[in-house]
């Protein structure tokens, strides 16, 4: 794993899940100070820079983190499991968005739907690509078609998140299609 790798998986589980790792807290949108970032960083033994984390940002193919305009805060995308708002407004999905798994976990979401976990919200993708490649990254992969355009006219919200994930509540099984399985 390359340093910048390692960097970014900190600054995520700082920004998402464990502020206090990085001795932070994050504002009700889930801002939190560059400058702490990099502090709080370093004290945990990463070795965090002000020109290291602007390199993350703006080089990171999934544009997991947004700084603030003036470039002086910084937040995670999506994916918090601390409770934050970020201030999204709900959009009319496409009608078919798609969710990659783990074969392990089909029969439970076949039972009970898609859930957040410890997420606020479930997470979809707009390609069967994409999809694939975050169920690859738990297991065997399997890709479950979402109805997302009748989940919505049945009065369900959606949200994207400033790095195109697509987010909603819950999925219920009554939208979901039989898995597509890992072509590879």
């Amino acid at each position: 794993m390359s340093d910048l790798t390692a960097l970014s998986r900190f600054m995520s589980y700082a920004l998402r899940h464990a502020p206090e790792a990085a001795g932070l807290e994050l504002d009700g949108e889930g801002w939190a100070e560059v400058s702490d970032l990099v502090r709080g960083a370093q004290a945990a033994g990463h070795p965090l820079t002000d020109a290291l984390l602007r390199k993350i940002v703006r080089t990171s193919d999934k544009q997991r983190f947004r700084l603030s305009d003036d470039g002086r805060r910084i937040r995670a995308s999506q994916g918090h499991s601390v409770a934050v708002d970020l201030q999204l407004s709900p959009v009319v999905p496409p009608e078919t968005l798609f969710h990659g798994t783990a074969t392990r976990f089909l029969a439970a979401i076949q039972a009970e739907g898609l859930k957040p976990g410890s997420r606020q919200h479930v997470h979809l993708s707009d390609t069967e690509e994409t999809a694939t490649a975050v169920g690859r990254r738990h297991g065997r992969a399997v890709v479950l078609r979402v109805a997302a355009g009748a989940m919505h006219r049945d009065g369900f919200a959606f949200y994207r998140s400033e790095n195109g994930v697509w987010l909603t509540e819950h999925v219920p099984p009554r939208f979901l299609d039989a898995p597509m399985p890992d072509r590879r």
